[in-house]
């Protein structure tokens, strides 16, 4: 029976400058569940400021580095909403996603080029808002073993 490795995230708010800040708000979370090399996609987001239109996975170089739109995923509502897909990944993208590498951008009418986005990390504990996390906090190069070995 294949292992189900499971991945979350949060989304928030993509980087923006002055003039996009009335565009660019909103939260979100997604959850990812990989077995053998197929990815299950589900989540939702809350309080945009304009309906919801696309939502992708994208892969990048490093985690917080945008990169390239992979897959596309299935987006339902307004400005709250669902995200969903399903995905066989090769290789690359099955490293990339242990990697933290891989994440999901979600695109609104008043912000085309990405509204919220969020990594996917292996799932592990998240401390409450202005709770303090002891030690360096979750790094997945670091805290999940054999992260930097091709799987």
């Amino acid at each position: 029976m294949p292992v189900n490795d499971k991945f979350d995230t949060r989304l928030t708010a993509v980087a923006f400058d002055g003039a996009m800040r009335a565009n660019v708000q909103g939260d979100g979370h997604i959850d990812a569940v990989l077995t053998g090399n197929k990815l299950s996609v589900t989540g939702s987001f809350t309080e945009l400021p304009s309906a919801a239109t696309t939502a992708k996975l994208f892969m990048g170089p490093a985690i917080g580095v945008p990169g390239d739109a992979v897959y596309v995923l299935t987006v339902a509502g307004g400005t709250d909403g669902s995200i969903k897909g399903g995905f066989t990944l090769n290789a690359k993208q099955i490293v990339a996603l242990r990697r933290g590498h891989l994440y999901v951008q979600l695109n609104s009418q008043n912000a085309p080029d990405g509204n919220l986005w969020g990594w996917l990390m292996p799932e592990h504990p998240v401390a409450a808002a202005d709770v303090p996390l002891p030690g360096h906090g979750f790094l997945p190069q670091v805290d999940v073993p054999g992260n930097w070995t091709e799987k």
